[in-house]
């Protein structure tokens, strides 16, 4: 089997003869790092990103199998984004900076964490018409424009990308990145300020989700009748955090829940059975609107403080629930009996089928290559018989 075809059949609960090892990326600051210890190559630092060939070259080396995150990415977000702008710069070097999405943050020097926002340009309907409607109008060079992994190399869509996802064969998980339904806006516009629009301009408020959601339906639309074949589908979110979610989960499911439900009928005419989600933080009070509306792999389970696991929510969802992640990465940081235990600790979770262990985000700067290195060979040895 390939690494492809086991992934699909753990998810789909049919026979496979290994375990896939799957990950989920590394910090920019982890990989350069690994590069000054002599781990990999300075150009291979600079060049990686999720799915691509040099990510396929680091993953082989550390002993994963694949990274989760493979995907055909069109642009669902704005188009064009803003440039760039400092707008100020403080005596300590900090700059307040609008960014490509129209929000002014604040960057420290040396700091690549993520940064504070002090100001957002969508705060009512005339900045909406004025600077965002028309940047989330569907075209189809938002698909046509996109690159495609074809084997060793990335390719523009529609400069053999195309045709190679519709006639070429791989060995490797390759899926359709959907958007984000309210991810994208919670960042455009704030948790504080889609919090206040919800109550102050719920006409506004359900505009804007239905215009950002048309987008990422008519980029999936484009990308599936074109022929091309996807392994699975993927939204983004990231809107819980340790404490649970950053919207009312009973708002959430009467104005987002649909339009995952028409995206994932679309998914759904075309054959593709696997829709995963990454979210990040305690995610429990929003899985039933994704999985009432055609979302049924969770990713990347993060661990956390609050012990996120797959084993709750298949008890109380059943089998269509399935799950990518779960594996507490922090145990890269320590020895190799932290790693010895965490294999241990999901051993009960592989059993009950429909999961596949992946780092619960992605690798960070203070993981050891040794310890990554080291949890690979211990995962083939106990899930590869």
């Amino acid at each position: 089997m390939t690494n492809r075809e086991r992934v699909l059949a753990v998810l789909n609960y049919q026979p496979y003869d290994r375990l896939p090892i799957a990950h989920f990326g590394f910090w920019t600051e982890t990989l350069e790092k690994w590069a000054e210890e002599g781990h990999i190559t300075a150009e291979e630092a600079k060049n990686w990103s999720d799915g691509n060939p040099t990510d396929a070259v680091i993953s082989e080396n550390l002993g994963f199998d694949l990274n989760y995150y493979s995907v055909f990415y069109p642009n669902t977000n704005l188009a064009p984004y803003f440039d760039r702008e400092i707008i100020e710069e403080l005596p300590d070097g900090t700059q307040k900076v609008r960014n490509y999405e129209g929000v002014v943050v604040l960057e420290k020097p040396g700091v690549r964490s993520i940064s504070a926002e002090i100001a957002h340009l969508l705060t009512d309907r005339a900045s909406w018409v004025e600077h965002y409607r028309h940047r989330l109008q569907f075209d189809i060079e938002r698909v046509t424009k996109a690159h495609v992994r074809v084997n060793d190399k990335m390719v523009p869509w529609e400069d053999g990308g195309l045709e190679f996802l519709q006639h070429g064969e791989r060995d490797y998980l390759y899926g359709l990145h959907c958007g984000s339904l309210f991810g994208n806006i919670r960042n455009i516009i704030g948790v504080v300020g889609v919090s206040y629009m919800y109550a102050e301009d719920p006409d506004l408020y359900v505009e804007i989700v239905d215009t950002v959601a048309e987008v990422c339906f008519r980029c999936t639309k484009a990308a599936l009748e074109s022929g091309a074949k996807f392994d699975f589908a993927h939204f983004w979110e990231d809107i819980c955090f340790k404490g649970g979610p950053l919207v009312i989960p009973s708002v959430f499911d009467m104005i987002v829940g649909p339009h995952y439900k028409r995206i994932t009928d679309l998914l759904h005419s075309h054959g593709i059975t696997i829709i995963s989600l990454d979210c990040d933080g305690w995610i429990d009070s929003l899985i039933p609107t994704w999985l009432s509306n055609g979302v049924n792999t969770m990713f990347p389970i993060e661990v956390g403080t609050w012990d996120a696991s797959i084993a709750p929510w298949r008890k109380q969802y059943g089998k269509e629930l399935r799950g990518v992640g779960g594996m507490n990465k922090t145990v890269f940081t320590r020895d190799r009996s932290a790693v010895d235990a965490e294999i241990e600790r999901l051993k009960p979770l592989v059993a009950i089928g429909g999961y596949i262990p992946c780092p619960d985000h992605r690798i960070a700067p203070d993981a050891e290559w040794d310890n990554v290195l080291y949890y690979c060979d211990r995962m083939k040895e106990e899930f590869h018989a």
